[in-house]
């Protein structure tokens, strides 16, 4: 398994887009497909604020993403403060991180652990649809994904805006919440189906 480990930092210079230019992208997110997409980009968190980026990933019904510090992070979500169950993968819209990265190497810095170039709406991919990626496979949970103050540092106080929108909460823009179903592995350039 291939990993590169990037700092979760913003690089130096680097401009956000304002909401003229994000809404701009609105168009190109939205002609994601929507039953067969692919894994453009795995990425596991192996410390706060690290992240390795994987061609390969192995999903587990334990731990999710195999080396990812999901079951040891918590949540508050949960009464205990214990890993939610139904958060154990963050996945997102490879468009719409295109289009607020605005540079590859900087995808990672959201934090998710999936990116596919699919249809990620609540229309398209309502709490309980499952999606084969590799040889895993997942299920899409209730559990809302918005964007935060770390990715408002990242990519812009506008791109937060953005992302939790009524448009964008529709095409759920920040992503969505999974948990993994099928233990398997997943590679960059797999197909997702949705099933």
């Amino acid at each position: 398994m291939q990993a590169q480990a990037l700092p979760a930092r913003q690089p130096v210079g680097m401009e956000h887009l304002d909401q003229q230019g994000l809404e701009a992208g609105l168009d190109h997110i939205a002609a994601a497909p929507s039953d067969v997409g692919t894994v453009e980009l795995i990425v596991r968190r192996p410390t706060v604020d690290e992240r390795e980026v994987l061609d390969i990933g192995e999903l587990d019904p334990a731990v999710g993403l195999v080396g990812d510090t999901w079951s040891i992070r918590g949540s508050s979500r949960t009464g205990d403060g214990s890993a939610h169950p139904d958060m154990q993968l963050n996945v997102m819209n490879a468009r719409a991180i295109d289009l607020v990265a605005r540079a590859p190497e900087r995808w990672a810095l959201a934090g998710d652990q999936l990116y596919l170039d699919l249809d990620l709406s609540t229309s398209n991919l309502p709490a309980g649809t499952q999606l084969a990626l590799g040889s895993a496979v997942i299920e899409v949970t209730d559990q809302p994904h918005t964007g935060c103050a770390k990715f408002s540092r990242r990519f812009g106080p506008d791109a937060l805006r953005f992302v939790n929108s009524p448009v964008g909460t529709q095409l759920r823009l920040r992503g969505l919440n999974a948990r993994v179903v099928t233990a398997g592995t997943v590679c960059r350039g797999d197909a997702v189906t949705k099933l």
